[in-house]
């Protein structure tokens, strides 16, 4: 893709949109009705100060006629403010193609929903400057722990290739109740699938199509620190075997049970850390292995 015609802004990068199909007499029209969330007012102060513009720079006005096909780039925005998360993330690794970091509980990875510069990859934009930083897999808002960023374009592919081959050696600590009468280490394996509730997973009746493999790090107490290797990558997997075998993780607002929302409460984190990634690096050849300094 070419580059953006709108700079990163306060580490916020241009959104873009492809015009759909329809029949809008106007952008205006065609905004309100796209982005509900978005007023009519918002949209045109936005378009005042010349943050809506085309592929080629020049500004889209809220009489400008809507032409499928177009190519719209515009700054997402909040029409609230948002609340600082009070955890810092660390960097863990820095070269030239990528950036290796461990991130707080709490802090989501991407821009979305209510949450826009507190977010892991607007601070590292802010941090390093750097607009062509994209993740190349993700962890859940609740999960602390390793993440990697790709820095170069060139080199992008390559990297996000290992997540889709699974040729990445993933490595998880989870604190929860203790579990007895097992002898560790097992694999779990179930089938899971989207839930009747948004953004919850179950499992049912099948071939299975999720594996954990779980073993223990320590007892305490009641507790139990458990080491945990997931040999797939379906949403919330770990939290869903662990809740499935009757020890749910400490602190899961989801499973086995999805609880109110806890908005802006960071006082109870879920129990839940990416301890290690480790592979094979597809350019040089090397054995690469990062670790959280995080602990439970």
């Amino acid at each position: 893709m070419s580059r953006h015609p709108l700079p990163m802004r306060d580490g916020v990068a241009p959104s873009y949109l492809y015009l759909p199909e329809g029949d809008w007499p106007d952008m205006i029209s065609f905004l309100v009705a796209r982005f509900p969330d978005v007023s009519e007012a918002a949209w045109r102060e936005r378009m005042a100060r010349g943050d809506v513009v085309d592929n080629d720079g020049k500004p889209l006005l809220p009489t400008s006629r809507f032409k499928r096909g177009l190519r719209m780039f515009y700054y997402r925005e909040l029409e609230y403010p948002e609340t600082p998360i009070p955890f810092q993330e660390e960097i863990l690794h820095l070269d030239e193609h990528l950036v290796v970091v461990d991130k707080p509980h709490f802090l989501p990875v991407i821009p979305s929903g209510r949450f826009l510069h507190e977010t892991l990859l607007v601070r590292l934009r802010k941090t390093l400057g750097e607009e062509d930083l994209v993740p190349i897999h993700r962890l859940d808002r609740e999960t602390a722990g390793v993440v990697i960023f790709s820095r170069n374009p060139a080199s992008r592919g390559v990297y996000q290739s290992m997540f889709q081959k699974r040729v990445i050696d993933k490595e998880y600590e989870a604190l929860a109740p203790r579990l007895h009468d097992v002898q560790f280490p097992f694999t779990y394996r179930s089938r899971m699938v989207e839930g009747d509730k948004f953004f919850v997973m179950k499992e049912v009746e099948g071939e299975p199509n999720s594996e954990t493999l779980i073993d223990v790090v320590e007892h305490r107490g009641e507790l139990t620190l458990y080491r945990l290797y997931p040999h797939t990558g379906r949403q919330h997997q770990l939290r869903v075997h662990l809740s499935s075998l009757g020890i749910p993780i400490v602190n899961d607002a989801f499973y086995p049970v999805a609880l109110p929302c806890k908005q802006d409460d960071v006082s109870q984190p879920l129990q839940l850390l990416a301890r290690a990634i480790s592979f094979i690096d597809p350019l040089s050849g090397e054995w690469r292995e990062f670790r959280s300094r995080r602990s439970l």
